[in-house]
């Protein structure tokens, strides 16, 4: 079983630690206010995904995801989604460190996370992969699915706090206002990749 749950384990911090829209907003919310206020946003971003875990555990994703239409939504609606939080990253004009950030908030990472066409199919396909053998099936899914859980809880807080570092280490407002516009535009050209070159 310990074999079993470090693939698991393995395949989730491939899968959901791989540069991508919530990683890269994390960093970017570290590197803009730094990690403490980065918090909410990573509470809601582990919150969406929790959702993603339950209905890829439970069968619902496939069902999901084996609808074209209903990806396609989820794709559009991500995208524009994912848009204007790279928008809100950008246009933060705090002072270092000060107050009347607009940073993304709970709300922001938890509907970026459920809108997200990725997060299912990753959790999807982690579940997919997974041979636990337990009691039972619901033994073996809730071990899965806790395992899942940690090591994303684990690889997003990672993203928050190399954003943090670059948050301490450049302290001049002019260039992390750059890293913020870089980190957004990335997010945008991902976007922009998977509605219409995947």
């Amino acid at each position: 079983m310990f074999e079993a749950l470090l693939s698991v384990a393995i395949t989730t911090a491939v899968l959901l630690g791989s540069p991508g829209p919530a990683p890269l907003a994390l960093a970017a919310t570290g590197a803009s206010q730094g990690v403490k206020k980065g918090f909410p946003f990573l509470a809601g971003i582990l919150t969406g995904l929790l959702v993603a875990v339950i209905f890829a555990a439970t069968g619902v994703a496939g069902l999901l995801v084996s609808h074209p239409q209903v990806t396609l939504m989820l794709k559009w609606l991500a995208a524009a989604y994912l848009i204007y939080v790279a928008y809100k990253i950008a246009a933060n004009n705090a002072a270092l460190g000060g107050a009347g950030a607009q940073l993304p908030s709970f709300k922001d990472g938890f509907i970026l996370n459920l809108l997200n066409p990725k997060a299912y199919a990753a959790c999807i396909a982690i579940f997919a992969t997974a041979s636990v053998s337990a009691s039972s099936n619901l033994v073996a899914t809730l071990l899965a699915a806790s395992v899942c859980y940690v090591v994303a809880i684990v690889v997003d807080t990672m993203w928050l706090v190399l954003g943090g570092v670059i948050f301490k280490t450049l302290n001049d407002e002019t260039v992390l206002k750059r890293i913020r516009i870089g980190f957004a535009l990335t997010l945008v050209v991902l976007v922009l990749y998977g509605l219409f070159v995947v």
